[in-house]
């Protein structure tokens, strides 16, 4: 599980906010040089034990750049730095990435149907979903590719077997897409394992989905909800942001 994006305040938040019985891993786009490098979270460390400082600034090749480490092995989960580094290299939108391992998201993507459209939360996430077969460990550079035409210039991607994966323009806007991601597959486990008949929403509902959502937010996003988060984070987890 990672997330990966622009540094800012409020990356290390993704390490502290449960989906469910899920944590996310972050990779953030390291915004002050034009070079493809992202902050992403230091591999053997728990997910409460991570800070702003404590995250790594690596290049595409895998590598820290900061030259503090640079003569040091920083370990970084090379599943994590396969699937963040192709989506950060082919997609300068996505300034933060998440990826996430939970029970709801990886049962859903198990389903041959994937994503139904049988709840609200699941028309946000069908307006703007791709999704990759699973190839094995994600350790092979080979798989980037297709990862990248898989997600296209979607906001979603369901990993096939795996989990689930967010862009977004701020870590704010991939973190509510993960969160409603997951809400969506939630709800789809439980309403099938009630074993009633499911009721799908009309297609032409779905067409105006999107339109909705930026009239719901205000066209903020993400940004709604993130201060609120933050100062949670804070009341919980105070010392995140050092």
């Amino acid at each position: 599980m990672g997330v990966a994006g622009r540094s800012g305040r409020g990356l290390p938040a993704g390490r502290a906010v449960r989906l469910g019985r899920s944590r996310v891993h972050p990779s953030d786009r390291a915004h002050s040089r034009p070079e493809h490098r992202f902050l992403i979270n230091r591999y053997g460390m728990g997910f409460d034990e991570i800070t702003a400082s404590s995250l790594v600034k690596i290049g595409l090749d895998g590598l820290p750049v900061d030259e503090a480490h640079s003569d040091q092995p920083i370990p970084v989960n090379p599943a994590g730095f396969v699937i963040h580094s192709a989506v950060h290299a082919a997609r300068d939108d996505a300034l933060c990435v998440m990826h996430t391992h939970s029970l709801n998201g990886i049962a859903v993507s198990a389903q041959r149907d994937g994503v139904l459209p049988i709840s609200q939360q699941s028309l946000f996430v069908l307006a703007a979903l791709g999704y990759h077969d699973y190839e094995g460990v994600a350790l092979n550079d080979e798989e980037k590719p297709r990862l990248v035409r898989d997600l296209g210039r979607n906001t979603f991607l369901m990993l096939r077997n795996h989990g689930l994966l967010t862009v977004g323009a701020s870590v704010a806007d991939a973190f509510l897409a993960m969160y409603i991601f997951e809400a969506a597959c939630a709800i789809q486990v439980r309403a099938m394992a009630g074993g009633g008949d499911l009721l799908r929403i009309p297609a032409p509902i779905l067409a105006g989905i999107q339109a909705q959502a930026a009239q719901v937010t205000r066209g903020l996003g993400g940004a709604l909800a993130w201060p609120s988060l933050l100062r949670r984070l804070q009341r919980h987890n105070p010392g995140y942001d050092r």
